[in-house]
């Protein structure tokens, strides 16, 4: 039986398809959940405007994420917690799933191919070279 599962979800239309896939394996109410969410730091202070607040809209963002999490946490069987964490993805969603000792993680895959691959990178297939637990990607429907 899974004990903890690490859900990492982002903004995009693929999070439902995620959560679709956590639903369809059927989890027993014993295992734990937990819907994780990475916000990416800005590239650098360089790119922030200087003559308009940030608190402001960092706060909105943090919001309106957690009230996605929150909706989805509503339809969940049994435990589960929230963490909505900054950094760089691959590396805080394995640092989750090792704090919380999970059994698997749930991540979607973008679907990148070539060089758009090769310049934003894959945070799916880094979490799956580098995780400790099994790693299920979900793909995009098609």
């Amino acid at each position: 039986m899974l004990k903890t599962i690490v859900v990492a979800l982002d903004a995009s239309e693929l999070s439902e398809r995620v959560i679709q896939t956590l639903h369809e394996l059927q989890v027993q109410p014993a295992t734990k959940i937990l819907l994780a969410h990475v916000i990416s730091p800005p590239e650098s202070n360089l790119e922030i405007v200087a003559d308009r607040p940030h608190a402001d809209t960092e706060v909105v963002s943090y919001r309106h994420i957690e009230k996605q999490l929150q909706s989805y946490q509503a339809n969940l069987p049994g435990q589960s917690e929230l963490e909505i964490v900054t950094g760089d993805p691959a590396e805080e969603i394995i640092r989750l799933a090792n704090i919380y000792h999970a059994d698997l993680i749930i991540i979607g895959s973008r679907g990148l191919t070539g060089v758009k691959r090769i310049l934003q990178g894959s945070v799916s297939s880094q979490v799956v070279e580098d995780a400790s637990c099994s790693v299920l990607v979900v793909k995009p429907d098609s």
